[in-house]
């Protein structure tokens, strides 16, 4: 299947309309025309620089545009909105939230503390809204704790530890904030197989059962395969194959500018 098949239109997705960026005189993102988010789990894979992460920065603006607009059609029968103007906090409360591809952490929060933070509102953020923190327990304290009794810490009640700890809390955080669409950039990097394979089943379980919309840029090509449905090929800051992976993976521009001949059939 290539580009051009019909997919139903009910899911959140983004449309990327003429989108530039340059750094230094040198464009790292020239997208035309793009629709992120409709096919369920996606995958944006492409060579090192190919733009993948500039572009899912800019769906957030924490890139600033050259020229173009991105607009999010949160698929419940709401108008799509243009995005590409908002700055990132209003871009996530609608409900387009990213990962890091760099692990951030509170490094003075325990994992429970980050992830109640994480869960609070703008206006509980302030001292004299101390006495909320038991609402938010309340609200999101049995869902904080499903996330953690599925996915492995050494301690819960204590700190990340470990690079593969944090990047598990980056996870969590963003879907305590129910997002629509989320972004995963490199969401397995680091991981050990066994929590790869968790990580895997809760974004498929998000994606059916809460009709989320997941794109993946990740270099763990196994992670792409088996777990997307649909994949958009990125070089040259320009998205010049979409299709389903199967046919993506075999595609003589895929092989020649990313994969290498020994890839194909394994």
């Amino acid at each position: 299947m290539a580009e051009g098949t019909a997919v139903p239109a009910s899911r959140p997705s983004v449309h990327v309309q003429g989108v530039v960026k340059s750094f230094d005189g040198r464009v790292v993102v020239d997208v035309a025309d793009l629709t992120l988010g409709r096919h369920g789990i996606e995958g944006l894979i492409g060579p090192n620089g190919a733009g993948k992460t500039t572009l899912m920065r800019m769906i957030m603006h924490s890139i600033r545009l050259d020229r173009g607009k991105i607009s999010f059609d949160p698929g419940d029968g709401a108008p799509e909105v243009v995005i590409s103007s908002e700055p990132a906090h209003a871009i996530a409360r609608m409900g387009v939230v990213k990962t890091n591809q760099v692990i951030q952490d509170f490094e003075q929060l325990t994992i429970w503390d980050s992830l109640l933070l994480s869960a609070s509102q703008a206006r509980d953020e302030r001292a004299y809204r101390i006495f909320r923190e038991g609402r938010v327990w309340s609200q999101y304290g049995d869902e904080i704790q499903g996330y953690l009794d599925y996915l492995p810490f050494d301690n819960p009640f204590g700190f990340a530890g470990s690079a593969g700890e944090k990047k598990l809390l980056d996870i969590i955080r963003c879907l305590l904030l129910r997002p629509k669409l989320l972004l995963l950039d490199e969401p397995t990097a680091g991981l050990p197989a066994g929590t790869r394979d968790r990580v895997m089943e809760l974004i498929r379980k998000k994606a059916s059962e809460e009709n989320v919309s997941v794109v993946i840029v990740e270099h763990d090509l196994n992670v792409i395969w088996n777990l997307s449905s649909y994949v958009h090929f990125m070089a040259e800051g320009s998205v010049v194959l979409q299709g389903d992976p199967a046919w993506i993976r075999e595609h003589a521009t895929v092989v020649e500018k990313y994969l290498g001949k020994g890839h194909v059939g394994r």
